[in-house]
C-alpha cells in the first residue's frame, strides 16, 4: 500500500483571520482526495505585502521561515492563487544568487499549488461529491490566473457540483482592483474597478459570486454590499467541499 501525499497546508493570513471556513474545506477536499494533511503552527504570511512594497529584507526573512516551515512536505498547497503565486514564482527571484537559500527557495517553489489545480492538476480529482442549488458565476483572480494558470481547473469541478449553473460574467478575467497594497495606495483607481466589476457580476444575474482568492472576495463583496447587490459570496473550495453552512462573504445580501 502507498503512503498517503503529505501536504502542507499554507492557510494564508486572509484565510486564517477572516474566513477559516475556507481552511476546513481546503482540508476536507484535500483529505477526500487521499492526501494527508498538516497545518505548521510556525507558518505565517507568505511575505507579498513586504515584496510589492519593495521591502526585500522583510521579504526574505519571512520567507525563510516558511521555507523552513513547509520544505518537508510533499507539497505545499494554498487555497490561494496570489500567495501561492508568490510561494512558487517570487521566492525564487528573491534568492536568486544566494549560496545559502536559493536552491532550498527553488526546491521548495517546485512543490507549491494552488489548492483548486492542486486536486485537478495533481491529485487527477475529476468530481465532487457536492450539491448547491444557485446560480453562480466565477471570477478568475489575477495572480491564478496569469502566474499559476488557473481557469478551467475550478470551472471542471464546479461542473460536477449537483444543482449548480454557471453563468459566466464578461470579462471575468479582467481585475477587481484588489491588488493588495494597490487598494490602499490608489483608492480611487481600485473603486473605479471594482464598480465596473460588480456591474458585471450584477448583469448575470447570479446568486452567488465565486473566486479562489480571498483579497478579490473580500472587496468584491464590500462593494457589492455597499451597492445593495443580491449576489452573496463565497469561496471556490466552500462550494466544493460542499461546506455552505457559514453566512457568506460580507454577511447576507
Amino acid at each position: 500500500m502507498s503512503e498517503p501525499v503529505r501536504i502542507g497546508l499554507f492557510v494564508t493570513c486572509l484565510v486564517d483571520l477572516f474566513r477559516p471556513t475556507v481552511g476546513f474545506a481546503a482540508v476536507k477536499l484535500l483529505e477526500e482526495a487521499g492526501c494527508e494533511v498538516h497545518v505548521p503552527v510556525s507558518q505565517t504570511c507568505c511575505g507579498q505585502p513586504a515584496w510589492n512594497s519593495g521591502d526585500r529584507a522583510d521579504t526574505a526573512d519571512i520567507a525563510r521561515q516558511v521555507i523552513a516551515a513547509f520544505e518537508g512536505f510533499d507539497h505545499i498547497v494554498a487555497p490561494s492563487g496570489s500567495c501561492a503565486g508568490m510561494l512558487s514564482k517570487h521566492y525564487p527571484e528573491l534568492f536568486a544568487g544566494d549560496a545559502q537559500w536559493e536552491a532550498r527557495a527553488v526546491a521548495f517553489a517546485g512543490k507549491v499549488h494552488e489548492l483548486v489545480s492542486f486536486l485537478t492538476d495533481v491529485m487527477g480529482l475529476e468530481r465532487v461529491a457536492a450539491r448547491l442549488d444557485a446560480r453562480v458565476t466565477y471570477h478568475d483572480s489575477c495572480s491564478g490566473l496569469r502566474e499559476l494558470g488557473i481557469a478551467e481547473q475550478p470551472r471542471k469541478l464546479l461542473a460536477t457540483v449537483e444543482g449548480l449553473e454557471l453563468a459566466e460574467m464578461k470579462n471575468s478575467n479582467v481585475c477587481c482592483g484588489f491588488g493588495g497594497t494597490f487598494a490602499v495606495k490608489y483608492s480611487d483607481v481600485s473603486n473605479a474597478i471594482v464598480s465596473e466589476k460588480a456591474a458585471t457580476i450584477d448583469a448575470t444575474e447570479a446568486d452567488l459570486l465565486l473566486a479562489g482568492d480571498l483579497g478579490c472576495l473580500l472587496n468584491m463583496a464590500g462593494k457589492l454590499r455597499r451597492n445593495g447587490s443580491k449576489t452573496e459570496v463565497r469561496h471556490v473550495a466552500e462550494v466544493l467541499a460542499g461546506m455552505t453552512d457559514a453566512p457568506p462573504i460580507g454577511g447576507k445580501a
